[in-house]
């Protein structure tokens, strides 16, 4: 296929025709994240994901308070934070099978509605007095199920709103909405609380997910590239097992996820026990922690590679080794804001890896199993760190939680080339001597949106 050919497949035709190709646009140019923005399909996208962000930050502070203040207990607040994430370790790999037999501009539109029903609902049983500890669990369960089954759709969407150079740059900002949602919200909940109540942070999110839903309307591209078969429900596992890269940047994913939990979850007992500092110090780590994924979109980019995703990741390991050390309050603070950074820089790297090794056809699957990786650790996580804090203390779980970061980076780094060469001779012999899957039976065709 040319090189026109393949912008078509992957939808990078702008709407005045332009090939937007990078073979005749130089390739990834070394430039800060931010300047994906100059594209305006993005521009709206992002706006738009930063809005649906701040709304979610927002209810994901307000119901934690809200949480504590009618049980008094941490275990409450736990457990809201679970059912926000196990959708993605029931029902992960099904997500992208699901997106391929509705369509996935269907299942984003669907979620993002189902999404601002719940959180009206809640807004609504705030306002009459009634909301109580089980309706808030209930609500986290299904809202983080919609996210389980939108996350690797919108992830996959993003790609198609700029040109293949500006992949990686694109995934960077796309985690910048994200978490400068979750930097600039938890102020915006103070000022929502002591102004017009804590109904109006659930019903102001129920807006963001309509806003968000709207722009996803205009935005989706009508026709979605082909797959050469039915998405079969373990497609993404079958093609991470085919493919071992891929499984690599998946574990590189799943170490984010981990190491930097102890900023969350460890911050209030290494403000309390260990830094002995006032209790503000926690948000102040959290919002570190976001601020630093901003100022990670600020590094220039350049092509990724496995290597340039290892080096950070390494650095997100050992930055959170500082943190919990707690040596010094502000050295604690900047080894938080540098966690930031390097998880930002990871992440981006490795999402815009997993996209180019799945190509278009099985972007929406692969992002699945991402998916799962990023937010199915996070409960997993959250419980070990709690039970390791607890019985070893902060610092030794700090150290636990980072080991497998920085095992990975390590691996990444130091796996000589000859061996990699071999790898991937051997992958290749593999990969010869085994069909493919075989395509399923014309009753059960794939519908494309």
């Amino acid at each position: 296929m040319s090189s026109t050919g393949h912008a078509e497949a992957a939808g990078l035709r702008r709407t005045d025709g332009r090939d937007l190709n990078p073979a005749k646009r130089g390739g990834e140019r070394k430039s800060a994240s931010w300047h994906v923005l100059k594209h305006n399909r993005f521009r709206v996208y992002f706006a738009g994901s930063l809005i649906s962000s701040l709304g979610t930050w927002l209810q994901n502070t307000a119901q934690m308070l809200l949480a504590y203040q009618l049980t008094h207990s941490a275990f409450a607040v736990g457990l809201i934070t679970c059912a926000q994430f196990s959708g993605f370790l029931v029902v992960g790999p099904w997500a992208g099978a699901l997106a391929g037999r509705v369509g996935n501009k269907n299942v984003l539109v669907f979620t993002q509605l189902l999404s601002a029903a719940v959180a009206a609902g809640l807004a609504y049983l705030k306002f009459n007095g009634t909301l109580t500890e089980k309706s808030l669990v209930i609500a986290a369960l299904v809202m983080g199920l919609a996210f389980t089954f939108a996350l690797p759709v919108q992830t996959a969407l993003v790609p198609r709103l700029v040109p293949q150079g500006d992949t990686k740059a694109a995934m960077a900002m796309n985690s910048v909405s994200y978490n400068a949602g979750r930097t600039l919200a938890p102020a915006l909940c103070v000022a929502v609380l002591a102004s017009v109540g804590a109904a109006w942070a659930f019903a102001l999110n129920a807006i963001s997910f309509i806003i968000f839903a709207a722009i996803i309307i205009a935005l989706h591209p009508t026709r979605t590239p082909k797959q050469d078969r039915h998405a079969h429900d373990w497609l993404g596992l079958r093609i991470a097992v085919w493919q071992p890269r891929i499984l690599l940047l998946l574990a590189m994913v799943a170490a984010v996820t981990i190491a930097d939990d102890p900023i969350l979850v460890l911050g209030p007992a290494l403000a309390h026990q260990v830094l002995a500092v006032a209790s503000i110090w926690p948000a102040y780590f959290l919002s570190a922690l976001g601020l630093g994924t901003v100022l990670g979109a600020m590094v220039p980019t350049r092509p990724s590679t496995a290597r340039r995703a290892a080096w950070p990741l390494l650095g997100l390991g050992l930055s959170v080794v500082v943190f919990t050390s707690g040596i010094n309050v502000w050295l604690s603070l900047l080894a938080a804001l540098s966690a930031g950074v390097a998880a930002l820089l990871t992440g981006a790297a490795a999402q815009s890896l997993l996209l180019k090794t799945a190509g278009p056809r099985q972007a929406t699957q692969v992002m699945a199993l991402w998916a799962v990786a990023w937010a199915g650790s996070k409960p997993l996580a959250s419980l070990a760190d709690g039970w390791l804090g607890s019985h070893l203390g902060v610092f030794h779980a700090g150290m636990i939680l980072a080991a497998p970061a920085i095992a990975v980076a390590l691996l990444e780094i130091l796996l000589w080339g000859g061996v990699k060469n071999k790898l991937k001779r051997s992958v290749r012999a593999y990969n010869e001597s085994h069909p493919p899957i075989p395509p399923l039976p014309q009753r059960m065709p794939l519908q494309t949106h």
